[in-house]
């Protein structure tokens, strides 16, 4: 009887993957990934998904890290909160952006920063603007309680106004102001520097980086904060 409680228990704890809980919905989140299908996304100003370095698989949004290129929403967000689930190959390095806008000619916006803080690739060692849940390159999170490659984390991107918050398994690990004087500051001292608008709020598309590193996603979804304050 016991072993039967504990294995109903565990089945009702264990939450669908791609799928929305009836409470999620009436919270007015949406699904961006259906486990199924690339619908709702594309390349970087093209109007289709890359033929080539993205698969869906078990589940999973696949990004190979074979040239497929960067991926966009093709909806725009203001206000929104973005949740998603996500694991690394070991040295991999990758991201989340948002505030992407396709009237700029290259890829820019303010970056989730993904990657692997044990065996990190591209980034300067010891940087801490190039931690996991990083504004990348620009401000450091707090003590990220980020779980090895190929194992699964989730994290969350919150903006309402000019406020933006980095959570990574269920801990807020960095906060600040768009267009603040710390930001600001910041973006000087970077590599965005010469990057007019950079730190500044913007609505625009969600992006999933195509770094050359394996990388996967699930369980993405979003919801609109415009009417939430």
């Amino acid at each position: 009887m016991l072993m039967l409680l504990v294995a109903a228990t565990t089945m009702a704890v264990a939450a669908p993957v791609n799928q929305l809980a009836r409470r999620e919905k009436a919270a007015g989140w949406r699904l961006l990934f259906d486990g199924k299908t690339t619908h709702g996304w594309r390349s970087f100003k093209k109007p289709s998904f890359p033929d080539q370095g993205w698969r869906v698989e078990d589940g999973w949004l696949h990004c190979l890290g074979k040239g497929g290129g960067d991926i966009i929403t093709d909806a725009q967000f203001d206000d929104f909160e973005l949740q998603w689930e996500w694991k690394l190959a070991a040295g991999a390095n990758s991201g989340v952006k948002y505030f992407v806008l396709e009237s700029r000619n290259e890829v820019l916006g303010h970056e989730y920063q993904m990657i692997d803080d044990a065996r990190p690739s591209g980034v300067d060692r010891g940087n801490r603007k190039q931690l996991t849940a990083a504004f990348y390159a620009v401000l450091e999170p707090v003590c990220p309680p980020v779980k090895p490659a190929g194992e699964i984390n989730s994290s969350r991107i919150r903006v309402q106004g000019n406020h933006v918050e980095h959570w990574l398994n269920g801990v807020k690990v960095l906060e600040y102001e768009c267009g603040s004087e710390e930001v600001r500051k910041a973006v000087a001292a970077s590599k965005f520097k010469n990057k007019a608008g950079f730190g500044d709020k913007v609505r625009g598309h969600l992006l999933l980086q195509d770094h050359n590193s394996q990388v996967w996603y699930r369980n993405l979804k979003v919801r609109d904060l415009a009417n939430t304050r």
